[in-house]
């Protein structure tokens, strides 16, 4: 639902897109305010993971003001300062170590200090990205706008698996003050796959048999494929059972896709055999390699967030069909920034084929523009 401006307040209703309005009002600085959250359920208000969420934006600004009604319907957010520096944060099980990276990713070149979080929980979710995929599709992404990665990176300490989680990632940002445009119409061949299978408190030959699998696949697509293995021991193997693959192909013009799966979690009373697991991943790998575009599609919208963001000049970028997670926070940036993107579709020569299969196998390629607003970051001194 679009947002309504009361007293230079953006109101909205629900609670979709949660974690999209929280993060841009931390950018935008402008205050918000969300009604009728879960207003008609069982249960109402908001739940654990969004509450963390609140605290973890809390302690890497100074100056945030939150006011959450008796039954936690409605809130009210005026962000602060974002300052950034070192940060601990326990991370609700309920959501993946991921759901809070990807706001730590966005808003960490924007922070008065270099940001230094350390994160603990669930580090392979099946409703959130893994700390894996944002290491491998992500950060390359971030790279771009600011081109040198002194102090960026992305350690995984230990892995957790749901329901208990166990798992901690160490995550440094460097500070910029501003994003240079960015022009990306070519995203080049596969040339090489790479990826890491873990396993945490189950037998190592599951991720053994999970590595075949995957390559019994990819090795029809192209021979330079390595998969490796992380069998966790100890502390390591976080507090539940479980494996999962994530893969990971490079483009001769350093556009990176990834594609991951994990077992099933203990106690749904399902079973997932490691084969299954390694043939699915493979598979949805190929997906992406078809999507094309110059970026993985999970992270569409963080390339648009920074493309909006950036100097005074146009930046382009030709991506895969728009996600809908994409095509909703498109919206949010023009409600939030006024930033309106140009959307174009591309046609090749491929398009002119009657044959209706292979219209199907050719992925649309949308060509987005923008001129970016000169976002400036007022807290990093220039010399």
């Amino acid at each position: 639902m679009p947002a309504i401006l009361q007293n230079d307040v953006l109101v909205y209703k629900g609670s979709n897109l949660f974690r999209q309005r929280l993060l841009l009002a931390t950018l935008s600085g402008r205050a918000i305010k969300i009604e009728e959250i879960r207003s008609s359920f069982d249960d109402p208000g908001l739940r654990e993971y969004e509450v963390n969420l609140i605290r973890l934006l809390d302690k890497i600004t100074n100056g945030s003001r939150v006011e959450l009604s008796e039954t936690g319907t409605s809130l009210y957010f005026q962000p602060g300062i974002l300052i950034g520096g070192q940060v601990t944060h326990s991370c609700c099980t309920q959501r993946g170590i991921g759901y809070y990276l990807e706001v730590l990713l966005a808003l960490g070149p924007f922070c008065k200090e270099p940001l230094n979080a350390v994160l603990q929980g669930v580090t392979h979710h099946e409703l959130d990205v893994s700390v894996d995929k944002v290491k491998s599709a992500a950060l390359p992404i971030l790279l771009k706008f600011i081109l040198v990665d002194d102090g960026l990176e992305l350690k995984v300490v230990r892995r957790g698996a749901p329901p208990l989680g166990g798992g901690e990632i160490v995550f440094k940002c460097p500070v910029r003050r501003h994003l240079r445009p960015l022009q990306c119409s070519k995203w080049g061949m596969v040339k090489r796959i790479r990826g890491v299978v873990y396993a945490l408190r189950v037998s190592p030959t599951m991720a053994n048999r999970v590595v075949e699998a995957a390559k019994g696949v990819m090795l029809n697509f192209l021979p330079d494929v390595y998969i490796n293995t992380d069998q966790c021991r100890g502390a390591n193997a976080g507090k539940s059972p479980g494996f999962g693959v994530s893969l990971v192909a490079e483009t001769t013009e350093k556009t990176f896709y990834c594609a991951e799966a994990k077992s099933a979690e203990v106690g749904s009373g399902e079973q997932t055999l490691p084969e299954d697991l390694g043939r699915e991943c493979a598979h949805m790998l190929l997906d992406e390699v078809r999507r094309g575009g110059a970026v993985d599609s999970s992270f569409q919208w963080l390339l648009a967030l920074w493309m909006a963001l950036g100097q005074k000049d146009v930046s382009e970028c030709v991506v895969g069909p728009l996600s809908d997670y994409t095509i909703k926070f498109l919206q949010h940036l023009k409600e939030f920034f006024g930033v309106m993107f140009k959307l174009e579709v591309l046609r090749s020569e491929d398009d002119e084929s009657s044959d209706e299969e292979d219209k199907f196998a050719i992925a649309q390629k949308i060509k987005m523009t923008c001129v970016g607003i000169g976002y400036v970051n007022i807290s990093k001194r220039t010399l």
